[in-house]
């Protein structure tokens, strides 16, 4: 139950609904709209243990679950409406291990917030945009729109005043918590008049809040025989990349990418970003025939920054924006037609040598709030060569 949703408009409700939810359940949805969007949730159904909900309840955030107000936490009652004050919410249900009822339903949709200022958390920058009808309605001039570094200058447009400011510099500030990465700044509008101001300096506060929690795949098949306040959430932008060899020189282009049994196969993970003080470290690698179940049938390469298989090893990278890593073609890939791996990688500060980047191998616990990033990357197809006899290559 629970995960990242990013529809529009939709219906989340508990497990088994309108059927009996189960005892011990922890689902976390996480609604995610497009920027410069905000999202209202109704609900239309709660049939709950009712009481001081302690066993079970349900509870709405303004945002992730861990760094977030808190907007209602409830069990019963009558039927709230919730509305963010940023393009995210979360929604986190609870049961406990007692009686189980008939739990919700809720409906949620988006609307465009107001288009005084717009925010974009671009890869390398936040791409600000100021309106200068807006500007001018307050008594302000465009002229005079600066950040907190007067050096690093807007484009004015006859409609629009726009910021490209990067994540490392004209004075954005960082900041870390449990959920995110934060980069904020201040645009500061200076009021007119030099010997008596009659209005007061216009300061929006911006702010980029990458989330750690952001799963993109590594996906590859095997055909057999053996084959004023304003901020938004985004999320890193990583890929992986397949390469001929530990060199890391040459990409591996061709799709699908064919291979021999037991060939070594190497893989980088590029983070991009303009912030140079960020660390990625692979944190999990896990194979399946499914590649919307990584449950059932799974095989770990690597879990929690544990190896798992012997063939797993990593490679020093040019830069902490990468992470390299190998693994051979295993016999599981002979067993399915298809074999899709999933990789979960680590955002990290630098400097924070209490993170698991800087950790390695971890048990973790079951709601971890460590400030690390979690990205998850898909590539492939990658299909083992009919009839291929087993590479020993390194």
């Amino acid at each position: 139950c629970g995960g990242s949703v990013s529809n529009s408009s939709g219906v989340l409700q508990s497990p088994n609904y309108p059927g009996s939810y189960p005892n011990d359940a922890d689902c976390v949805w996480e609604i995610q709209v497009e920027n410069n969007f905000r999202v209202t949730l109704t609900f239309r159904d709660i049939a709950m243990q009712s009481g001081t909900c302690q066993r079970d309840y349900i509870e709405v955030y303004d945002g992730p679950l861990h760094s977030s107000p808190l907007l209602g936490r409830f069990c019963s009652g009558s039927f709230p409406t919730y509305v963010s004050s940023s393009n995210m919410m979360s929604v986190h249900f609870h049961s406990g291990s007692r009686n189980s009822f008939r739990g919700f339903q809720a409906h949620y949709s988006s609307f465009p917030a107001g288009h005084n200022t717009t925010i974009q958390c671009l890869p390398d920058y936040m791409h600000v945009v100021v309106s200068r009808d807006y500007l001018q309605s307050q008594g302000y001039s465009a002229e005079r729109v600066t950040l907190n570094d007067r050096r690093c200058r807007p484009t004015v447009t006859a409609q629009e005043v726009v910021f490209n400011i990067p994540y490392n510099g004209c004075g954005t500030a960082q900041e870390e918590n449990d959920d995110t990465i934060n980069y904020s700044n201040t645009i500061r509008v200076a009021s007119s008049g030099y010997i008596i101001k009659r209005k007061k300096n216009l300061d929006l506060h911006i702010s980029c809040k990458m989330l750690r929690k952001s799963w993109q795949q590594v996906i590859y098949a095997a055909e057999d025989t053996v084959d004023v306040n304003e901020y938004q959430f985004g999320r890193y932008d990583m890929n992986i990349t397949f390469y001929d060899s530990p060199a890391f020189l040459q990409q591996v282009r061709s799709s699908p990418y064919y291979i021999d049994l037991n060939q070594n196969l190497y893989l980088q993970a590029c983070l991009h970003n303009s912030d140079p003080n960020l660390k990625v470290v692979v944190d999990t690698c896990v194979a399946s025939p499914d590649p919307r179940d990584f449950n059932s049938l799974a095989y770990y390469l690597v879990r929690n920054g544990c190896p798992r298989d012997s063939s797993y090893a990593t490679y020093p990278s040019p830069s902490s924006h990468f992470a390299r890593f190998k693994f051979n073609a295993f016999e599981f890939m002979s067993q399915h037609p298809s074999v899709y791996l999933k990789c979960q990688m680590l955002v990290c500060r630098l400097g924070d040598f209490s993170s698991h980047c800087h950790q390695g191998c971890s048990t973790r616990a079951k709601r971890d709030t460590s400030s690390a990033e979690k990205v998850d990357v898909v590539v492939g197809p990658l299909q083992l060569r009919a009839g291929g006899a087993p590479s020993g290559n390194s």
